[in-house]
């Protein structure tokens, strides 16, 4: 019988399937933040979607607003 050597084993990465967070990158943004209130009164910032209704948001970008539900788009006109 012929011992075969041992091989070592592949460097496997180790801490689960999650990203670690690199700097500079946005922090996630709270509930809050989407509802402005004032005395007894709340209101939204942001617009709702048209086909999803209310209750879900379109997320503000640089040039367009985009239901993250439905993925309906909305362009805004630039200066």
């Amino acid at each position: 019988m012929v011992k075969q050597e041992s091989r070592p084993k592949p460097e496997t990465k180790k801490g689960g399937g999650a990203k670690a967070r690199k700097e500079g990158q946005k922090e996630d943004r709270k509930l809050s933040a989407l509802y402005e209130s004032s005395g007894e009164k709340v209101a939204r910032k942001n617009r709702f979607c048209p086909k999803c209704g209310p209750g879900t948001f379109l997320g503000k970008h640089k040039d367009r607003l985009v239901c993250g539900r439905c993925r309906y788009v909305e362009y805004q006109k630039t200066i």
